[in-house]
């Protein structure tokens, strides 16, 4: 019998108390093996909607510096696949919000796509984004991972064209993880003014909510993109801080304390606005 998705069930239910979700990305092991179950639980303390667990990768293509470091620091500090799923259940054991394992094909393919998804489901995972692994070469993964019940979420960017939109959004599960620049992840300070009408467009032709990402890291711009979105994430700004913090005694509060921020700017967001 083929489980409902958790992801879809809590956008249903933030559709109908007026919020937009909010995404916070945490790279498995950082700052440490033995200090990320406290950042995860900050995270869900906090208030985040989903969470996507970064599988940390020696050549994160699609990352700034910012997640690199933190990808090779965990790296070295001994992180692997089996550690990411071990933070998976204790995650699962904590709470019930859905999980998004993100993560490049290289470590999928070389832990075996099947076995990968077997463990994912049995841990508690809801969904896989896999980076680098556009949907007509994934015919070797997303049969397993419908199999298990698992999402596999999928991109799309600026310089994607409408018709490719519609075709990637057909097949998407979960959620469309819109890319909000032509480059790597990273903090940015402004937002630009194209954002806002590409989701309007994308929404139109998406069967599945729609989330932006890549260099949102504040209040103010997740309020700014949660007028268009369905959800919002942020990643480096969070991993910025718990790479400030990682010998902090006040890591749990200064991280359970920014995601609170960010969480308050998706409340009350009205109807999505359209194009005119």
């Amino acid at each position: 019998m083929t489980r409902t998705s958790r992801i879809r069930e809590r956008f249903d239910e933030l559709t109908a108390s007026d919020e937009r979700a909010l995404v916070i990305y945490v790279t498995a092991g950082h700052p440490t093996m033995s200090r990320c179950p406290e950042v995860l639980h900050a995270v869900v303390e906090g208030g985040a909607d989903l969470v996507e667990l970064g599988i940390p990768f020696s050549d994160p293509m699609a990352d700034g510096p910012t997640i690199q470091r933190s990808s090779s620091r965990a790296l070295k500090a001994g992180a692997t696949m089996e550690g990411a799923f071990s933070l998976v259940r204790e995650f699962r054991r904590m709470c019930a919000i859905p999980l998004v394992l993100f993560t490049y094909y290289n470590p999928v393919f070389v832990y075996g796509g099947e076995r990968f998804a077997r463990r994912a489901e049995a841990e508690g995972a809801d969904g896989v984004l896999v980076v680098d692994l556009p949907p007509e070469e994934a015919g070797e993964l997303t049969p397993h991972l419908r199999a298990r019940g698992l999402d596999f979420i999928q991109l799309v960017t600026p310089t994607t064209g409408p018709e490719r939109i519609a075709s990637i959004a057909s097949s998407a599960g979960g959620f469309l993880y819109y890319v909000t620049v032509t480059g790597v992840t990273g903090a940015r300070e402004s937002m630009d003014r194209e954002v806002g009408p590409a989701l309007q467009r994308i929404r139109d032709v998406s069967p599945v909510p729609v989330c932006a990402g890549f260099g949102i890291s504040s209040p103010d711009q997740v309020r700014e993109v949660a007028r268009f979105a369905d959800g919002v994430v942020v990643g480096s700004a969070l991993v910025n801080l718990v790479e400030r913090s990682a010998e902090s005694p006040e890591l749990f509060r200064e991280v359970r304390d920014f995601v609170a921020e960010l969480k308050g700017a998706t409340r009350n967001a009205g109807a999505i606005t359209k194009n005119r």
